[in-house]
């Protein structure tokens, strides 16, 4: 019986619903959320987003965008 757990993934599709990355982690480095994963499933990638740039990326988001990222969890794929 094999025991291996499968980990969990997210992927970041293009508009014609190619995988562009797989995120495999996500874990916080100070006050950095840092995303582990790989581009087009071959390239390891680390990437880090930090506070400064959070703020810069909620100023992109209008009021309709908002609502629907508060309830992106809960619809259907």
């Amino acid at each position: 019986m094999n025991n291996t757990k499968k980990v969990p993934v997210a992927k970041i599709l293009d508009a014609q619903d190619k995988e562009l990355m797989a995120i495999r982690k996500l874990e916080r480095d100070g006050n950095a959320l840092v995303i582990r994963g790989k581009i087009f499933g071959a390239m390891p990638m680390v990437a880090k987003l930090t506070p400064a740039e959070a703020r810069a990326a909620l100023k992109l988001i209008d009021f309709k965008t908002f609502l629907f990222l508060l309830t992106i969890l809960f619809r259907k794929a």
